[in-house]
């Protein structure tokens, strides 16, 4: 008896395992006719920025019905690798060819400098640069050696000039993670390594008009300038004032100054 009601119970599970997959297979049939079969979509996995560079880290792929695949709609990641985000994406959004751009003007660093301000390079050594260890984003203080009395070690001056200058680029490596020197070799841009970028002679900062001036005028007219490296958050604008060969020598500075007082007057005897 028990035999029975366990086979028979078996049977009418079976039955009602095969009618619901009848149901399910039915209804998948009439949604496929009505929007179509799944297809291959590109989405966002968090939200992007205007100009931002996309990788995997920043997109995936799902199905979704044919009806509701977008216009233009990318089906393969790696067709976006090391493109630009032309719109800001957010998360999980199709990802269409409208929405992206390649590296090139349109992603270019003139979009990236703030209204009044100016895009200035400036050729710079290790010794200058803090070892080439500035990037993009960074802030720094610009400082030059003064000399208005020809070369006289006791009138040099010391002085920082501006403080708080962003770093809009370093060599071809632009903020926001935008590879300008990326090139399209086999329909794909060739990636750049953008946390250890150190192959570059120039920095380029963004200055007022009246900053840019001074710059010229102490890279034409004056020693140099070099470049120490601040804290992003830090805005604190010090008031330095200039450091001389005294400043330097501290308490031997009457030694120095007595030295040279023996000098000007040796100079003014002869």
């Amino acid at each position: 008896m028990n035999s029975r009601a366990f086979t028979l119970s078996l049977l009418i599970a079976g039955i009602a395992v095969f009618m619901v997959n009848s149901y399910i297979e039915g209804r998948e049939a009439v949604f496929k006719d009505k929007y179509g079969t799944e297809v291959p979509v590109v989405v966002a996995k968090r939200d992007i920025k205007e100009l931002e560079l996309i990788d995997d880290r920043k997109v995936m792929t799902i199905s979704v019905p044919k009806k509701y695949r977008m216009n233009g709609a990318f089906e393969k990641q790696d067709h976006l690798y090391n493109t630009i985000a032309a719109v800001p994406i957010k998360k999980g959004e199709q990802i269409t060819k409208p929405r992206v751009t390649y590296p090139g003007a349109r992603s270019g660093l003139s979009r990236q400098v703030s209204i009044g301000k100016r895009a200035m390079s400036v050729q710079v050594s290790e010794g200058q640069a803090v070892s080439k260890l500035i990037k993009p984003g960074d802030r720094i203080d610009v400082l030059t050696l003064v000399d208005y009395a020809g070369g006289k070690k006791e009138k040099l001056k010391v002085k920082t000039v501006l403080q708080d200058v962003y770093v809009l680029a370093t060599g071809l490596n632009v903020t926001k993670e935008i590879p300008l020197i990326g090139m399209k070799v086999d329909k794909e841009i060739r990636k750049m390594n953008l946390n250890n970028y150190t192959n570059f002679n120039t920095v380029t900062l963004e200055l007022s008009p009246y900053e840019v001036q001074k710059m010229i005028f102490l890279i034409k007219a004056g020693n140099g300038i070099y470049m120490s490296l601040r804290n992003n958050d830090d805005k604190t604008i010090e008031r330095i004032s200039g450091t001389r060969l005294y400043d330097v020598l501290g308490e031997d500075a009457q030694d120095a100054k007595a030295y040279f007082a023996e000098q000007s007057a040796k100079k003014s005897k002869r």
